[in-house]
C-alpha cells in the first residue's frame, strides 16, 4: 500500500477537527451574545465588536493560508491545515518540521514520501503545543495573579518584567528572521519584510496621533501584516532572480 500525504483518511481527520473547532466557536459566540443581552449591551456595540474582530482576523488568516500552501508542498494538505488553522504558526511549524526531519536524516525541501518521517514530523509538530492547551485552563488564573502581585508590589519592576517576557517571545521570532543573513542578499529578505511591517505600523501610529482616527486602532495590525506580505512578494521577485 502506497503512502499518500493527501489520503482520504487524513482529510477525514482534518475535517472532523475543523468542524469541531467551528462548532466550538459558534457555541461561545452564542454564549457571548446571550451574555451581552443580559448585561444590556446594545446591538450596535455588539455588531461593531463582531465586525472589528472579523476584519482583525482577515490579515492573519491570509498569512495562515500562505503557510498552509507552503507546508503542503512537502507535508500534504491535511496536516498543515490542522496545525495552522487551529493552534500554530508558520514560524513554529516549519522550524519543528525541519528539525524533526533533520534528526532522522531527511529534509523538508522535497515532498515527504516515507511514512516514518511523516509520522515523526507530525508528532513533533503536535506534541509541543499540547502543554499550552493544558496550562491556560489550569494555571492561567494563578499566572495572572502572580503577575498582578508583582506589579502591585513594585510598579516599575512589574513593567520591566512584563516587557522582558514580551521581548523574550519576540526574540524567538527574530532568531528565525536573522538565521540566514550570511547566505547572501536573499537571506536578508525576512529582515526587509520585518522592517517594512514595523514601518507601516509606525506610520499608522503617527496618523493616529496626528488625526485622532480611532478606527485605525483596530486596523493598524492588519494593515501592517498585509502590507508586509505584499512587500515580501515584491522584494522576493526582485532579489531571488538576481541572487
Amino acid at each position: 500500500m502506497t503512502f499518500n500525504l493527501n489520503s482520504g483518511f487524513l482529510y477525514l481527520i482534518a475535517g472532523f477537527v475543523i468542524l469541531f473547532v467551528i462548532a466550538q466557536s459558534i457555541f461561545f459566540l452564542m454564549k457571548a451574545l446571550n451574555q451581552a443581552k443580559l448585561m444590556g449591551i446594545s446591538k450596535e456595540a455588539v455588531m461593531r465588536t463582531i465586525r472589528s474582530s472579523a476584519v482583525f482576523s482577515i490579515a492573519p488568516a491570509i498569512s495562515i493560508l500562505l503557510g498552509v500552501i507552503s507546508l503542503s508542498k512537502f507535508l500534504g494538505l491535511p496536516l498543515p491545515w490542522i496545525r495552522l488553522s487551529i493552534l500554530g504558526a508558520i514560524t513554529y511549524e516549519l522550524t519543528a518540521a525541519a528539525s524533526a526531519a533533520a534528526s532522522i536524516g531527511a529534509s523538508v525541501t522535497e515532498q515527504i514520501v516515507n511514512p516514518k518521517v511523516y509520522t515523526t514530523i507530525a508528532w513533533v509538530m503536535t506534541l509541543g503545543i499540547i502543554p499550552s492547551t493544558l496550562l491556560i485552563p489550569l494555571f492561567l488564573k494563578k499566572i495572572q495573579k502572580g503577575l498582578i502581585q508583582v506589579k502591585n508590589k513594585d510598579k516599575a519592576w512589574g513593567e520591566i518584567f512584563i516587557t522582558a517576557i514580551f521581548l523574550g517571545m519576540i526574540s524567538a521570532f527574530l532568531g528565525v528572521v536573522f538565521s540566514d543573513i550570511r547566505s547572501g542578499l536573499a537571506g536578508w529578505i525576512p529582515v526587509f519584510v520585518l522592517l517594512s511591517s514595523a514601518l507601516i505600523m509606525t506610520l499608522c501610529g503617527l496618523i493616529l496621533k496626528k488625526t485622532q482616527a480611532k478606527w485605525l486602532e483596530d486596523y493598524a495590525l492588519p494593515f501592517s501584516i498585509l502590507g508586509a506580505m505584499a512587500f515580501s512578494i515584491l522584494i522576493t521577485g526582485i532579489i531571488l532572480p538576481n541572487a
